[in-house]
Parts: structure tokens; C-alpha cells; sequence
């Protein structure tokens, strides 16, 4: 017999899709010995175990059956209230869709808002799942100039002309670690609202601070032009895959229709315990003790750095969230880096994989919160001999 030859034609889209390479190297780090610098993941250390089989018993206990029915494509009610309830500007529940992860949440905004060939503006560099939640609607994705306090607007107001809007992370960001400064979010706005540009601001690190808040969000100073997203992945727990979007009303009756086709709605049993683990606010109890924990990881990196890096390599200082920038001497390249790392068992992720153009081969992203201080003394060393021997 004959093998038969392939029915199967794939859309011109698939052509868009890319891996995550961040994904691709968390596979070498599953390897024995591997201290991985790598992945974005948060500490399970800060994983509130006990709180959740609580809720589990009590979201069973008192509503099993509504907790495991299908329900509202919006969300869970009291979830969205709760959500509403604390931000820091006016927001009604009905603005608030609770979405599965924030990363759906990039999905669905893409869809609704990109078409083929549009333009996109993004911070140099940005968060790779944003890039690749939009890549599959085909857009002119630009990157806008950046410096230590963010969007450069002398470039942004260079390349806002037809812009559908400007992706932006303006507290603690992934990957630089960078936070934006009250001026500079003032003119933001400001600048936006002239050019007539939209924002899509996304915050799943703002609660991770170290010494003090970040400034205020830009979409409380502009809710009509700015989409607001956040997750409870970082605060909570990543396997809940919970995040909510804040839109003008206009926006959230084509959102919710790209929710409905997505996945019908978040899961229910999710949303319940969230709203039970949250009672009696628990989050100002816990999330102190993720920024405790955090805190010394940074801490503990940065003295390593200082301690281990040879001449050329430099780094900033994050004021909170997940991660640090650092960038390579001249003439040494992440990528070539890479596997001289993990021969010396640590691995990082090469910055070139957050960039939508123009990449800076040099740049490479560093996690401090999954390693123990030990890890990362060790880590370091590791990083700082591999980078010697290029």
C-alpha cells in the first residue's frame, strides 16, 4: 500500500505562530543540576496550600453544584466585585471580564482590536507572550524607543500615526525589571490622549513591590483610552489560570463575545475558591510575605553580581516583581552564552526572545524568585566563569 499523502492544509496564520522560546529552555532546565535563572514562574514557596483546601472543603461544602455548572461568560459576581472593589480608580463589576490568565487576556484584546497589517506599538523590549498572543492577527508589530523610565515619547508621537495601540507595562516590567516613573506616566497619558493612541496596560507584577508602591496606573488617570489587565498568578497562585481585563464599556460586549468563543468561560470551581481564600482580606496578610521573600532573592543576585561579574557586564536594580536586565560585554553574545551556562549547570534566557525588531544580542533576563540564596551565589559564579570563557 501506498502511504497517503497529508489532507490536512493549515490556515496562512499558522505561519505567525511561534514557540515560546522561554518554554524551550525550561525543558533544558528540568535536566539534574540545572539552577534555572530562567523561567517566570513564582515562587511555590509563596503558594498559600492550606488557604486553598480550605476553600476547596467550603466552595464544595456550600455550592458544589453551581461551583462545578457551566456559568456566565463574564465571570463570577462576587470575583468581579472584589476585583472592581480594589483598584484604585471608579470601576463598576460590569467593566471587569475575568479571563483565563492574563495571557487569554492579550489573546482576546487581540482579537478584538488587531486586523491584518494594522500596527501595533510595543516597548523595546517587551513581554514575549504579548507578542506571540498577537502574532497569529498578522500585525505590524513596531517597537517604541525605551530608556531606564520607559516609553521614549518623542519616538512614540515618531510612530503613532494609525496605531491601534501601545502595549505597555509600566511596573516592574518582564523582562527589564524597570518601573515608570510618576513624570513619565503623567506625560504618557498626556501624550496619548493627543495623539489619540490607546493603551493596553498590563500589571500582573504591581502588588510585588519592595520599599514602596509604584506610581498610580496609567488607565485611572484615562479609563476611556486604556485597557487594564491583571492576574492573580503572581499573588495567588499560577495553576488557578485566573486574570480579569478592565475595559470602557463600549469595549466589553466584543470582549466578552471573543471570551464566548474562546472557552465558554473561566473555570467556576476556580473563581470560588479565589473569592473564599480572599475573605477576610487576606491578600494584605499574604502578599507582605512574597515581597519579604523576593526582596532578599534580589538582594542576594545583586550581591552575587557584584561580587562575580567581570569588567563589561552591567545590570540594573529592580524596585520589585520577578526579574533583572543585564547586559553582556561587547562582542559576547547570549545566545553563544547559553549553552557555555548550562554546561556549567545554570541557565537564563537570552534577551533577543523580547524583542519585536532590531534585538540587542548582548541582553539576557535573570528570575530571582526560584532560587534559594545558596542557588543563586552558586548560579552566579557559574554565570560569571561561562561569560569569561567566551
Amino acid at each position: 500500500m501506498s502511504t497517503p499523502s497529508n489532507p490536512w492544509q493549515l490556515a496562512a496564520r499558522t505561519e505567525k505562530m511561534n514557540s515560546s522560546a522561554i518554554r524551550e529552555i525550561l525543558k533544558v532546565t528540568e535536566r539534574p543540576g540545572i539552577i534555572s535563572f530562567a523561567g517566570g514562574l513564582p515562587s511555590p514557596k509563596t503558594f498559600p496550600v492550606a488557604e486553598f483546601a480550605a476553600a476547596c472543603e467550603k466552595v464544595l461544602h456550600e455550592d458544589g453544584k453551581g461551583a462545578l455548572q457551566y456559568a456566565a461568560s463574564e465571570g463570577y459576581g462576587p470575583l468581579r466585585e472584589i476585583v472592581a472593589a480594589g483598584l484604585p480608580w471608579n470601576v463598576e463589576p460590569a467593566q471587569v471580564l475575568i479571563t483565563t490568565g492574563s495571557q487569554q487576556a492579550l489573546d482576546l484584546i487581540g482579537k478584538v482590536l488587531i486586523d491584518k497589517d494594522s500596527k501595533v506599538l510595543v516597548e523595546t523590549p517587551t513581554y514575549l507572550g504579548a507578542l506571540q498572543a498577537f502574532a497569529p492577527m498578522e500585525p505590524q508589530v513596531v517597537s517604541v524607543a525605551c530608556d531606564d523610565q520607559g516609553v521614549d515619547l518623542d519616538d512614540l508621537s515618531a510612530k503613532a500615526d494609525k496605531a491601534r495601540f501601545l502595549y505597555v507595562l509600566p511596573n516592574f516590567q518582564n523582562p527589564t525589571g524597570r518601573t515608570m516613573p510618576e513624570a513619565r506616566r503623567a506625560a504618557l497619558i498626556e501624550r496619548a490622549a493627543t495623539l489619540g493612541l490607546p493603551l493596553v496596560e498590563d500589571n500582573p507584577y504591581g502588588d510585588l513591590w519592595f520599599d514602596a508602591p509604584p506610581p498610580a496606573p496609567l488607565t485611572g488617570r484615562n479609563p476611556d483610552g486604556c485597557i487594564y489587565m491583571g492576574s492573580f498568578s503572581k499573588v495567588l497562585a499560577p495553576g488557578l489560570r485566573l486574570g480579569y481585563v478592565i475595559a470602557p464599556k463600549a469595549m466589553m460586549p466584543k470582549l466578552l463575545q471573543a471570551k464566548q468563543a474562546a472557552d465558554l468561560h473561566s473555570p467556576s470551581f476556580n473563581q470560588r475558591m479565589v473569592v473564599a481564600v480572599m475573605q477576610d482580606n487576606f491578600l494584605a496578610r499574604h502578599v507582605p510575605t512574597i515581597r519579604t521573600l523576593y526582596k532578599a532573592q534580589r538582594d542576594a543576585m545583586l550581591a552575587a553580581l557584584t561580587r562575580e561579574m567581570p569588567a563589561g557586564v552591567s545590570w540594573n536594580t529592580p524596585d520589585g516583581g520577578m526579574f533583572l536586565w543585564a547586559r553582556l560585554p561587547e562582542g559576547v553574545h547570549a545566545v553563544d552564552l547559553l549553552p557555555k551556562a548550562v554546561d556549567k549547570g545554570v541557565a537564563f534566557v537570552p534577551g533577543t526572545a523580547f524583542y519585536a525588531d532590531n534585538a540587542d544580542p548582548h541582553t539576557i533576563r535573570l528570575s530571582f524568585v526560584t532560587a534559594s540564596v545558596e542557588q543563586i551565589n552558586i548560579g552566579i559564579k557559574a554565570l560569571a566563569d561561562a561569560i569569561r570563557s567566551l
